[in-house]
């Protein structure tokens, strides 16, 4: 910490008292003034560099949201929290990914939970990532003076922090802050009580139940009304630092960390793992970012790849689709890791594979498609009632009824996976194959049934043409482990139930009239997940039935410049009202296909355009709505991430064919000779 010479200590101008006060206690006097945000106003979404003004209050409730694309992230890789630019944390869960928040206005209103850092009276606000790296850096330019907040989740000293530093580079700036705490998603109003750290410098700790927050640093808030709130102004040269610990309410409050090396520290981190990558493209900061994302996701002691940080951001503004994408979906998990793999990072695909064997062990029929972080099984869905939503989007979930579903594609991604580690060098170990067999056995003896497909719909039991495709493409895996890789399997019964699915997806799935594959068995529609049928080799790419196929999927699905819906909400019985926008991982999907068929130019335009999409800090979320200019729908959204890093790379790949290279990029080997 650096202050100006003579310049008493900010925590000796506002000294908490020894004894300890609850949470709302009026003993503590505070500035009665509050930030636009704490009070209701509303904020428009901003380009960077402009101006962040509040327009009309408005009260709480009806304000509108904070829009999804204005968020950036922080994290651990043990968790995850939302920050936006104006300076609020809305979103952070405690210790894990999947626990309960503490701050949870994201889903409903700062009452709920939130920490704000903020310049109240801000006319430019920019930010940006340090380097390849989640420390965020976040400049304000107010009427009177420049500052720049520094915040990140410190890696790698075994605790759940999270740390923020504020430095006043010119003239004089003010800055409102307010912390509120809320355990169990907003529900809990905590014991909040003034205490001192082992080193003895004052803290406030708010603690309920198993959970506990302490919040430290060089001038703490006043009790208000259930919430700390303060005004402070510092000059040119002043810094302030502030660091929130979360540990078990019944463990001992942990010594305070120096805050500048811990940053440092921690974007060291990042950028070491970020130079791994072993080779650079087209999209490079794109690709680069999204990588990162991806890491993020990836719990560092599991290693469970979480679908996304959040839950219930909906699908559609005000509807009913909303899921808790804080698990591990073996499909997501499985396609992050060939994304990985194919920019060179091997070790990953060793932890996702251990994972993938804890999580999976036991009974073949007993397979779920979804995980908890640690690989636990139980994963019940519930609403909770006290949240608005997003937006008045309910209901506002955690867990997530689908892991009981059945989803006949989701061996297929996983065994994709696991051949695609296999042709890169890494060998199987005996218990890995082996359950591979087992799950293939049972796959080969269960796929002519109907399940709820890659979309997870609600409705009726359906034949799904992707699923089938998928199944084919995990019994083809096997095949080449035992052809190509002298691993033992039944190969002739294999191949036969191989050879059977194709010619049942060929009788069935395919509409002939209109030269078109079709979403379920006897549909007239489509599906933008057949556009990965040519990604793991059920047809070449120039097939004209594969071709046809992406024409369909333009015509049907597309309704923006390369945004393309799932599928028709009014075409498919998926079991849930309303409707939703473009999926962001399905468009680029799109622009993949292009690639893989030698459209180099469309596909290159396509990425323009798709990326472009990204938040100025290069984060994506699930879904866009065309109308609003928005993202809509969880974030970041590792689906959304994946599909970029592989659509670049078969547009790289095309470039080079068609360029006259040999179509790999440098020092790195064709993976995707094995999908066949």
């Amino acid at each position: 910490m650096s202050r100006s010479e003579g310049r008493p200590a900010a925590s000796d101008q506002h000294r908490a008292p020894d004894d300890a006060t609850a949470d709302g206690s009026a003993r503590d006097a505070v500035d009665p003034r509050m930030s636009a945000e704490s009070q209701g106003l509303a904020y428009h979404a901003k380009e960077p560099g402009e101006a962040v003004r509040p327009e009309d209050p408005l009260p709480p409730e009806q304000a509108p949201p904070t829009p999804i694309g204005e968020y950036a992230v922080l994290g651990d890789r043990r968790t995850a929290a939302l920050v936006s630019r104006t300076g609020s944390i809305d979103w952070m869960c405690l210790p894990g990914f999947d626990s309960p928040a503490s701050f949870a206005a994201l889903l409903g209103t700062p009452d709920n939970g939130r920490w704000l850092l903020t310049v109240p009276d801000a006319t430019e606000v920019t930010r940006r990532y340090l380097g390849d790296s989640f420390v965020l850096e976040t400049t304000y330019v107010s009427p009177t003076g420049r500052a720049v907040v520094v915040e990140c989740m410190p890696m790698a000293d075994d605790r759940a922090d999270l740390v923020r530093r504020v430095e006043v580079r010119d003239g004089t700036v003010t800055f409102e802050h307010e912390w509120i705490v809320r355990f169990g998603y907003g529900a809990i109003k905590p014991w909040v009580s003034r205490t001192k750290d082992p080193d003895g410098n004052p803290a406030i700790r708010a603690i309920a139940g198993p959970d506990s927050l302490l919040l430290r640093g060089d001038r703490l808030p006043r009790a208000s009304d259930g919430a700390h709130r303060d005004r402070f102004t510092l000059s040119a040269g002043e810094a302030l630092e502030l660091v929130v610990t979360w540990t078990p309410s019944w463990a001992p409050v942990p010594p305070r960390l120096g805050i500048v090396q811990r940053i440092e520290r921690t974007r060291l981190d990042w950028e070491k793992w970020a130079k791994h990558r072993k080779h650079r493209g087209s999209h490079a900061e794109a690709v680069d970012r999204s990588l990162l994302v991806l890491r993020l996701l990836t719990d560092e002691e599991t290693g469970g790849i979480v679908a996304a940080a959040t839950t219930s951001l909906p699908e559609d503004m005000g509807g009913e689709r909303n899921w808790d994408y804080r698990y591990c979906w073996l499909r997501d998990a499985a396609l992050t890791l060939e994304a990985l793999l194919e920019y060179g990072y091997r070790e990953e695909a060793n932890e996702w594979r251990q994972w993938l064997l804890r999580a999976v062990a036991g009974s073949p029929a007993d397979l779920q498609i979804m995980y908890g972080v640690d690989g636990r099984r139980d994963l019940p869905e519930r609403e909770l009632t006290h949240l608005p939503g997003y937006g008045g989007s309910r209901p506002v979930r955690i867990g997530n009824g689908a892991v009981d579903q059945v989803q006949h594609d989701v061996l297929g991604e996983v065994m994709c996976a696991l051949a695609l580690a296999r042709s890169v060098g890494l060998k199987d170990r005996a218990p890995g194959w082996a359950l591979q067999r087992a799950l293939v056995d049972d796959l080969a003896e269960h796929w002519r049934e109907p399940d709820r497909g890659i979309w997870e719909v609600r409705g009726e039991l359906q034949h799904f043409t992707h699923s089938k495709v998928m199944a084919w493409a995990a019994l083809d895996r096997a095949v080449h482990a035992v052809e190509d890789h002298g691993l033992e399997g039944p190969l002739e019964r294999w191949r036969a139930e191989r050879d059977a699915i194709r010619e049942d997806v060929l009788a069935h799935g395919y509409d002939a009239e209109r030269n078109t594959f079709v979403q379920t068995y006897g549909a007239t529609n489509t599906d933008a997940s057949l556009l990965q049928m040519v990604q793991v080799g059920f047809l070449p790419a120039d097939d004209p039935r594969f071709v046809g196929t992406v024409r369909a999927i333009r015509e049907e699905l597309e309704v923006a410049d390369g945004l393309v819906h799932r599928y028709h909400t009014q075409a498919t019985d998926d079991g849930l009202a309303g409707g939703e926008h473009p999926f962001l991982a399905c468009s680029f999907w799109l622009a993949d296909a292009l690639a893989r068929m030698g459209d180099t130019d469309e596909s290159g335009r396509l990425l323009d355009r798709l990326i472009g999409l990204s938040n100025d800090l290069g984060l994506l979320a699930e879904e866009y709505d065309v109308d609003r200019g928005q993202m809509m729908g969880n974030v970041p959204q590792a689906l959304s991430h994946l599909a970029l890093v592989r659509a670049v790379f078969s547009h790289d790949q095309a470039v080079q064919r068609r360029d006259g290279g040999d179509g790999t990029a440098e020092d790195a080997r064709d993976t995707r000779a094995v999908h066949r």
